[in-house]
Order: C-alpha cells, then sequence, then structure tokens
C-alpha cells in the first residue's frame, strides 16, 4: 500500500510539473510557431553562400538554385571583398532571382564569420549553407526539405548525404558521404552530420547562440556568435556538438543526396589541415565538458576509408549511377 501511494504520488507530481512547464512562455511562443507552420503556410527557406573570389564556380551554385522546383526561398551572398568577377556575376544574376536575392559586401573574418553575418540576416524559418563552390544534386532538394519540416514541426533540423567529385572533373565522384548510420553518440568520435546538407530553424540558432565577447581569439560581430571563429577549420562540429549532442535537439535524417562538393575546401586539403581538425575537435570536446580522445576520433578516419572504398569497388563493379550525377553537371554546364 505504501509503495501503490508513493507511485501515485509520484505521479501526480510529474503531471503537475508537465502542466506547469506548458504554461511556460517559451512553451507558448513553440507552440504558437509550431501551429502556424501547420496552417497552410509554407516554410521559407534562406539559403546562405560565402564568397570570396568565386567567379570560376559561382555560376554552377547558382543555376542549381534557379532549377529549384520550390520558390519560398531567399539567396543571402555573403561576399568578403572578392577582387575578380564574383559581384559582376551576382549583379548578372540577380534578376533571374526575382526579389530573392541578397547581396551582403562587407568585409568579414573567413567563412565561419560569413556564415554568422548570414544566419544574423535571413528572414527564413529554415537556414542553410550553400558553399560558392558546390551544388545542389537534384532540383527538389529544397522542397524535400520544405514538405518535411512541415510534416514534421516538432523537429529543429534535417540532414541528408552529400558526395565529393573532382575539382577540375566534376563529373568523376570521389566520395559518397553518407549521415544516414548517425546517431549523437557519434559525436564523441568525431562524427557529424554532412554539414552541407545540414538545415535547421532560425529560432533554434537563435536559441544556441554564444556571447563573442566571452571567447578569447573570436573574429566577427560577437552579437552574431552562431559559429565559434576562433576555431580555424572545425567551428561547424562544435557548432552541432552544442546544438545535437549537449542540446539534444530533435533532429530527422532524410535519405537524398542533396549536395554536390568539390574537393579541395580546408577540410579536405592534406594532412596539415587533418591535424588541425583533430585539435579543433578535442578543443571542442573539452570546452563543451564532453570526454573524448584522440583513440576514439580515430574511428572517424577508419570510416571515411570505408567510404573512398565503397566507391571504387562500385566503380569497378560499374554500379556507380553516374549517368545521373553527369546529367546535373551538363545542364549546369
Amino acid at each position: 500500500m505504501k509503495r501503490l501511494s508513493l507511485l501515485r504520488l509520484s505521479r501526480v507530481a510529474r503531471e503537475q510539473g508537465e502542466a506547469k512547464h506548458k504554461n511556460t512562455p517559451e512553451m507558448n511562443i513553440k507552440l504558437i510557431y509550431r501551429t502556424s507552420l501547420n496552417n497552410n503556410r509554407m516554410v521559407r527557406i534562406s539559403i546562405i553562400t560565402a564568397t570570396l573570389n568565386s567567379e570560376r564556380t559561382l555560376r554552377h551554385t547558382l543555376d542549381s538554385i534557379l532549377r529549384q522546383t520550390y520558390r519560398n526561398y531567399e539567396l543571402i551572398i555573403k561576399d568578403c571583398a572578392s577582387q575578380d568577377e564574383t559581384l559582376s556575376i551576382c549583379k548578372e544574376y540577380e534578376p533571374r532571382f526575382e526579389g530573392r536575392m541578397r547581396v551582403i559586401a562587407v568585409p568579414d573574418c573567413g567563412l565561419y564569420d560569413a556564415m554568422n553575418q548570414g544566419i544574423a540576416a535571413a528572414t527564413g524559418d529554415v537556414v542553410g549553407m550553400l558553399n560558392s563552390d558546390d551544388f545542389f544534386t537534384a532540383p527538389d532538394i529544397l522542397m524535400t526539405i520544405a514538405r518535411t519540416f512541415e510534416a514534421h514541426p516538432e523537429i529543429d533540423a534535417v540532414y541528408g548525404d552529400v558526395h565529393y567529385v573532382e575539382e577540375e572533373n566534376p563529373a568523376r565522384i570521389v566520395r559518397y558521404y553518407s549521415s544516414r548510420l548517425f546517431r549523437r553518440y557519434w559525436m564523441r568520435m568525431g562524427f557529424m552530420p554532412a554539414h552541407p546538407s545540414f538545415y535547421c530553424r532560425k529560432m533554434t540558432y537563435e536559441r544556441f547562440r554564444i556571447n563573442g565577447r566571452e571567447i578569447e581569439g573570436f573574429k566577427g560581430n560577437p552579437d552574431c556568435a552562431y559559429f565559434n571563429t576562433s576555431y580555424r577549420i572545425a567551428a561547424d562540429f562544435e557548432n552541432l556538438l552544442r546544438m545535437i549532442f549537449l542540446g539534444r535537439i530533435a533532429i530527422r535524417y532524410i535519405r537524398r543526396d542533396f549536395v554536390t562538393m568539390r574537393t579541395g575546401g580546408a577540410s579536405s586539403s592534406g594532412a596539415a589541415s587533418h591535424r588541425q581538425i583533430n585539435r579543433d575537435h578535442m578543443r571542442a570536446f573539452r570546452e563543451n565538458g564532453v570526454y573524448s580522445n584522440h583513440f576514439l576520433i580515430s574511428f572517424r578516419y577508419c570510416y571515411k576509408i570505408l567510404e573512398f572504398a565503397v566507391v571504387r569497388y562500385r566503380r569497378l563493379l560499374k554500379l556507380l549511377p553516374y549517368k545521373k550525377y553527369v546529367k546535373v553537371q551538363e545542364n549546369i554546364g
């Protein structure tokens, strides 16, 4: 009888706690926001593209956005004093976007500062990044993202797959980065969802914004510190560690190849960059109070080797669907 009474008291206390939690202003705001998404209002997506002397690849990026069947988006191009024809290309393409393109041409302190400025300027419900040398793999990517958010208003972010191609030969795939097996606890080993496929609610970014004034070495505007710009390469990992692993945001995987990426970026530029990534990862774990070690993060490279091996094996067996990607490339070129 005593045990039964304790169980009843526990249930009553839990119900009272839940009722109290539901009546908080923060919960009311979330409920109003999510209800508004269900009232036949299309999700607005903000795409942020950082540019710096990107004339060689920017047209491919812009063409892939223009081909998207979903039209409720805005494109924010954050340019850092390009000295080539980048801004001229933006001016050429601007009429084709019919008011959906904005160019912010002010100096910044690197890629992550440009992303911070882009997120701060975004007016959409959902924010994603598309680098100026990457492009959407298919014309229905934004449609897929928007429909997922509309069908699941409880989620904070979605993510999918990407694939890498040779810089000078975009028809040749060198690596397929699948996020399908990702789990939160994998972040202790340095794993994260493919960041170019990560689309997150603007309000979630705001919830996890940090105070740049309290960070030694922070570069840029400390009031829009979504990414910690004191990290040299892996600020995206540190950002996702805070949101996904520590913040436990609601995420959902979409089994689609979102983005085609050219090799040669800072995170794939040789042994020196990989050593810096490992240093950044260990620092992120330490500063966020997450236990890991060099042995654990070494498993990430085993997985990478497997990804390369799978692509090579499927190429030998002629199982890799090149025609689909070549067709995309031909349309872009």
